[in-house]
């Protein structure tokens, strides 16, 4: 074994410091954040004052506790993205293995650059002037290269397998790259004083490229699987409204058949006995006639009446100001969309309320300037928390549910409108404002 500072002159703690924290910084700006804007900062920098404390720590321990020294270093940056990033502890963990091997592969670069131009213990300002472009650049290029792996509003779930295997990769390549540091007589070890750095910044590449190609594969995958879920949630959403649709042109049928029937009811003789029956007839079909919503639009009026039925059952009062007319630029698959999924999640969540008297859900569709405005509103008398601008879902599988308000926001994006969720006094409010073609 040869000591690391007797084969080449390593890489300096503090810059390895600042490579992880960087490396970490990265990965926070890229996901949601669990820290306002003032302690975040705070926490930045704190976790880079720990880093260099743990690395000055590890370079002074004995070459027998390296990989004690690399440990602390690692859970330092596991610690600083968990407690800034909005993740469980597998999302951590997946971020702070790419985290690592992008830390590992700056300062390797760095370094490799440093000896090649300068070299020596003398920091001229040319040096640092060299150190602060390689790693400002190469965080800034890693952040761009890696902000298509991390859109807004979709998160990829990071089970035991892929964190297994992001671990696994992050392990490989620093062990690889680290070889020729620990002995130079090992079948992968570099034996040339520049070659060692060459080796060691290419194993990182590599290894950042396949956690990168992984994610990459992933989020492919999970959008794939989403797109069919979205589809199939349309088509189900479309196939109810038919179904309500002849439902609703069979009950409107059938009262107007039992008017014309009670018309010649009251002709018959025994004029007390059949005006009683016929005032009980019309009496029992006065609700099909009453469910029957008006508001200018028929795609609406069913939607409603359906969604109104639905909430009935479920002991839920419905209150509707709608102007179904406003939504006529919208085509029938929209509307059902929107209406369909937006009163499906006001029934499911206003069911779970105790007190029957709060039960409430409140629809408005109306015109507002060049805009239409639709609000539908549902009381839960609870906190509201939103994951990428939606609440999470209740429901068990998780991975295939969700997608309804992911519809009604994409059915707002076609338009060039606006959706937005958030509650007001215990009642949660989902409200859309799009434009009305001129």
């Amino acid at each position: 074994m040869i000591p690391i500072e007797d084969a080449l002159q390593d890489i300096p703690r503090w810059l390895t410091g600042t490579a992880e924290w960087g490396a970490a910084l990265v990965y926070i700006l890229l996901a949601p954040k669990r820290l306002r804007r003032v302690p975040l900062i705070a926490a930045l920098a704190g976790g880079l004052m720990l880093l260099w404390g743990v690395q000055e720590l590890a370079g002074s321990l004995p070459l027998g506790l390296w990989s004690l020294g690399m440990v602390l270093a690692g859970g330092a940056m596991y610690g600083l993205i968990w407690l800034c990033v909005d993740t469980d502890a597998r999302g951590a963990g997946d971020l702070f293995a790419r985290a690592f091997v992008l830390g590992e592969l700056i300062a390797s670069l760095e370094w490799q650059l440093d000896q090649h131009f300068f070299g020596g213990p003398d920091w001229t300002w040319q040096r640092v002037v060299l150190l602060a472009v390689v790693v400002g650049g190469s965080l800034g290029a890693a952040f761009l290269v890696e902000r298509r792996n991390f859109p807004p509003g979709l998160r990829i779930a990071i089970d035991g397998r892929i964190l297994a295997s992001t671990l696994s990769i992050a392990l490989v390549t620093f062990l690889m790259s680290n070889l020729s540091f620990i002995s130079d007589t090992g079948p992968f070890s570099a034996r040339e004083g520049r070659e060692v750095f060459y080796v060691r910044t290419l194993v990182d590449l590599a290894g950042f490229i396949a956690l990168y190609a992984m994610r990459s594969q992933r989020l492919q995958l999970q959008r794939a699987i989403e797109n069919q879920s979205m589809n199939t949630l349309l088509r189900t959403q479309h196939e109810q409204y038919l179904a309500s649709r002849q439902q609703a042109d069979a009950v409107n049928a059938r009262y107007h058949d039992m008017k014309h029937y009670i018309t010649a009811l009251r002709g018959e003789e025994d004029e007390g006995v059949r005006a009683r029956l016929a005032d009980e007839l019309e009496e029992s079909v006065r609700g099909y006639g009453a469910s029957a919503l008006r508001t200018g639009n028929s795609v609406v009026d069913t939607m409603l009446a359906t969604k109104v039925a639905q909430a009935e059952t479920r002991g839920i009062t419905v209150t509707c100001v709608v102007d179904g007319s406003v939504v006529d630029f919208m085509d029938v698959m929209e509307i059902v969309t929107v209406f369909g999924n937006a009163l499906d999640n006001a029934i499911e969540a206003t069911s779970r309320v105790a007190d029957p008297e709060q039960r409430l859900i409140r629809v408005a569709v109306y015109r507002q300037g060049d805009f239409a405005v639709l609000r539908f509103e549902n009381y839960f008398g609870g906190e509201l928390r939103l994951v990428d601008g939606l609440p999470p879902t209740t429901k068990d599988d998780s991975h295939h549910h969700g997608y309804g308000l992911k519809n009604i926001r994409q059915a707002a994006a076609a338009h060039q409108g606006t959706f937005t969720v958030h509650a007001e006094d215990g009642w949660f409010v989902l409200r859309m404002l799009v434009p009305i073609p001129g």
